[in-house]
């Protein structure tokens, strides 16, 4: 069993620092898509550890990479058709969030992967809560899929 991690979310280096979205407004979806889309050249790791530290995340966030079969939050649907995943989320399993970084082969059908993640998602996998939103993008071999509250802001 591969252990969650929760460090190495900062850039180790100041070559190595992260494109920073513009994108500071919106929904927590949009914003982490953004974050993606500005890092879309990264490893599926590296991507999802730039996700999760984004300042919006007000949870301790752990990263593990995961292997094909049933993924947290698409129920009976078997995920599989992907090279490398990387899950991020909470350490406390109650907030309704998960997010999840595949890196598919050359020349897969990203988009069509990303519309068979959202037909299996289920916003309500977590038996506590519910999240308010899913969310995905697909950039070259890669797509980043989201399930999350619409904000972090306290009401």
């Amino acid at each position: 069993a591969t252990e969650p991690t929760t460090e190495a979310t900062e850039p180790t280096d100041a070559t190595e620092t992260p494109d920073e979205p513009a994108t500071t407004e919106g929904t927590v979806g949009e914003i982490l898509l953004a974050t993606f889309k500005a890092n879309a050249g990264a490893s599926a790791e590296e991507i999802a550890n730039l996700v999760i530290s984004n300042p919006i995340i007000q949870f301790m966030p752990a990263t593990m990479p995961m292997e094909a079969g049933y993924l947290s939050g698409f129920g009976e649907t078997e995920i599989t058709g992907f090279e490398q995943c990387v899950m991020f989320g909470p350490m406390i399993g109650t907030i309704p969030f998960i997010g999840y970084v595949f890196e598919l082969e050359e020349g897969a059908d990203a988009e069509a992967f990303g519309k068979t993640l959202e037909g299996a998602a289920n916003l309500r996998w977590n038996i506590c809560s519910a999240a308010d939103e899913m969310a995905w993008e697909a950039e070259g071999n890669k797509v980043v899929f989201v399930m999350a509250p619409m904000s972090f802001e306290q009401e």
